[in-house]
């Protein structure tokens, strides 16, 4: 078996917690799914398994990636993410699209980040970034 897998031991102690399950209890479920009553004492496979089954029971897996940030609560901001996803699609930016946008926003507005600009300071970088979506095509 060699060495656990910390990443995937922590996944399962916190989706444990997260479904509020007691000692006997989770002790019963790996019993169930592996026939083992210890997640240290499984193989990756087994324990992927129990990733499974606990998932199933309602565990909600967060999203990894480190820099993800939740989308912007304002509709214009979503809006000019998106057509700028539209244009990096179509292979004109050079940049991922997060960065070239942030880099063309603070080129019309000298605004550092997208999620600052006020409707009225967005609204003209949006119909830029619709006039270059048009020209990429």
């Amino acid at each position: 078996m060699g060495r656990p897998n910390a990443p995937t031991l922590a996944k399962i102690h916190i989706a444990k917690k997260e479904l509020g399950l007691d000692d006997a209890t989770y002790r019963a479920l790996l019993l169930r799914v592996t026939g083992k009553d210890s997640s240290g004492r499984m193989s990756e496979p087994e324990r992927a398994v129990v990733l499974s089954e606990l998932k199933r029971l309602g565990r909600k897996p967060k999203s990894t990636g480190g820099k993800h940030r939740p989308p912007s609560s304002k509709p214009y901001i979503r809006l000019m993410y998106a057509i700028a996803k539209n244009i990096d699609a179509k292979g004109y930016w050079e940049l991922p699209f997060k960065e070239a946008l942030r880099a063309f926003v603070k080129k019309e507005t000298g605004i550092d980040n997208p999620e600052w600009l006020t409707f009225e300071q967005a609204s003209p970088v949006i119909e830029a970034l619709k006039k270059i979506e048009r020209r990429a095509s």
